[in-house]
């Protein structure tokens, strides 16, 4: 199969992840999320990566996604409560799981292209563009 897009529908693409990009930096640094280095930024988007491998180590399913609650019991005393439907859709309990760590990635990315200026959805439609012309297992190498 190939990525194949009429050039409109690259271009609804781009504007899309552009505008998810513009809203995500919006909320970061609405939120204090403004002054970090390139690589803390960087270390940060890793580190979402990481906490989604931790979900595995532990048997989490990639597509489970369950949500949390954590109540202060004192200064060194918190219980967490584990919800597997959302009692609340109004955004109050924490989403949590693989498919969650994957969005705070992304997001994380997202947030870092904007505030760089970078056009993270031609680079998105570009990427895939060439990935189509690799080869199959391009580079040969083990994992």
């Amino acid at each position: 199969m190939t990525f194949e897009m009429t050039e409109s529908g690259k271009a609804l693409a781009i504007e899309h992840v552009n505008a998810l990009c513009k809203n995500a930096a919006r909320i970061a640094e609405e939120h204090g999320f403004k002054e970090n280095t390139v690589g803390e930024d960087i270390a940060l988007m890793h580190s979402e990566l990481s906490e989604a491998l931790e979900d595995f180590r532990g048997h989490e399913s990639p597509s489970h996604t369950w949500y949390e609650i954590t109540e202060k019991k004192g200064p060194n005393i918190e219980i967490k409560q584990r919800y597997t439907e959302n009692p609340d859709p109004d955004g109050t309990l924490k989403p949590c799981g693989i498919p969650s760590e994957l969005a705070d990635c992304v997001i994380r990315i997202m947030h870092f292209s904007h505030r760089h200026g970078i056009d993270l959805g031609k680079a998105i439609v570009e990427k895939m563009a060439f990935n189509e012309t690799r080869v199959y297992r391009h580079g040969n190498k083990k994992i």
